[in-house]
């Protein structure tokens, strides 16, 4: 018997008898493989059940909170793709400044900007009048981007009662007015996308936010409550979650910050309102339920979805494979949160008792 003949043989025993051994790794190649296939399933079927993107070219959008920062910026992108835009904002100076801003980013003759001052939190029925005015101007809403909104930070026994109603008053009530204004005329017509802009300190409750971001918190049990009311009128609703930006209202938020949540704050950057203003609108206008930014961003959005509508069955599948992995990582962030409150307890301790010593 030659060699090879030898070789085979003991080979074709080998197999007979010991097979099993391979079962493990047959089955793992199974199961990688049904895994694969499914995924690219999912892939070329997901377009299929997403929502048709909003054509801006020729819509009316609203943007509240529209004089200054990432309601501005929002307006600008808006109009650079051929909408009429109508302003919403309190300071009408800011208002006229804002429009001259906007009227730069037009593509064509025909497009129109309509400034209306109006506190958008206070009275219902006035808040109703002005969006009325509005689409007997320019036509139906087609997009609402609720961007009203201010911000306060400090600590909770410091912050005045007052400001906690304020912060829910402008915040929540600032876009469930707006909203209420135009959701009829938007089911009439079966089309249309509502906006929701919340913040990173929406998704996790940070020092020193415990007026804001309760505020911001709001707006996404609104949104995930709307949307599944909206949706057999195809009417999608998004939530924005954007970090730190550098708005004016950002630089007043930093003159009273604690040193806690400047520390936590400096773990992410800073973005800027043109790059946060494009991420949302588009996000708006593909009907996607949740707009985040950067990988920071899109960790929060998929450790914090639970139960939030998804657009595609391959955003639902990302967020199922990636959510251990990002929860190990965030728990790294909630140690060294902890940390930076830790320390800067201690030093504001040891400095008092240095001060008494004295």
């Amino acid at each position: 018997m030659s060699s090879g003949e030898a070789l085979g043989s003991v080979l074709s025993h080998w197999l007979s008898n010991s097979w099993w051994l391979l079962l493990p790794f047959i089955m793992l190649l199974v199961v990688a493989a049904f895994i694969v296939a499914f995924v690219l399933l999912l892939y070329m079927i997901s377009p299929l059940i997403s929502p048709k993107p909003l054509k801006l070219n020729g819509a009316h959008v609203v943007v509240t909170g529209g004089s200054s920062g990432i309601g501005k910026c929002i307006a600008m992108e808006c109009y650079k793709h051929g909408a009429f835009i109508t302003l919403v904002a309190r300071d009408e100076h800011k208002l006229v400044q804002a429009k001259k801003e906007v009227e730069k980013c037009a593509i064509n003759d025909k497009q129109v900007v309509l400034c209306i001052s109006v506190d958008v939190s206070k009275d219902y029925s006035q808040v109703e009048s002005v969006i009325k005015q509005a689409q007997e101007k320019l036509g139906p809403v087609d997009m609402l981007v609720n961007c009203a909104g201010t911000s306060i930070s400090g600590k909770f026994e410091e912050v005045e009662v007052e400001r906690f109603k304020k912060l829910m008053e402008v915040n929540y009530l600032g876009s469930v007015y707006p909203t209420r204004a135009v959701i009829t005329t938007m089911k009439e017509r079966r089309m249309g996308r509502i906006m929701f802009v919340s913040s990173q300190a929406g998704q996790i409750g940070l020092f020193g936010y415990t007026a804001y971001s309760p505020s911001k918190f709001a707006l996404r049990g609104l949104a995930e409550a709307l949307q599944m009311e909206m949706k057999p009128y195809n009417i999608y609703v998004t939530v924005a979650y954007p970090p730190d930006t550098d708005t004016p209202g950002f630089a007043e938020e930093n003159k009273t910050k604690p040193l806690e949540t400047q520390l936590i704050s400096e773990t992410s950057g800073v973005c800027r309102p043109e790059q946060v203003a494009k991420i949302v609108v588009k996000d708006a206008v593909q009907g996607n339920f949740s707009s985040s930014f950067g990988p920071d961003g899109y960790m929060l959005s998929a450790l914090t979805c639970g139960m939030s509508p998804v657009t595609s069955i391959t955003e639902g599948l990302q967020q199922i494979v990636t959510m251990g992995l990002f929860r190990t990582i965030a728990l790294f962030y909630l140690g060294s949160f902890d940390s930076i409150v830790r320390r800067c307890m201690i030093q504001r301790e040891q400095s008092k008792a240095a001060d008494k010593r004295e």
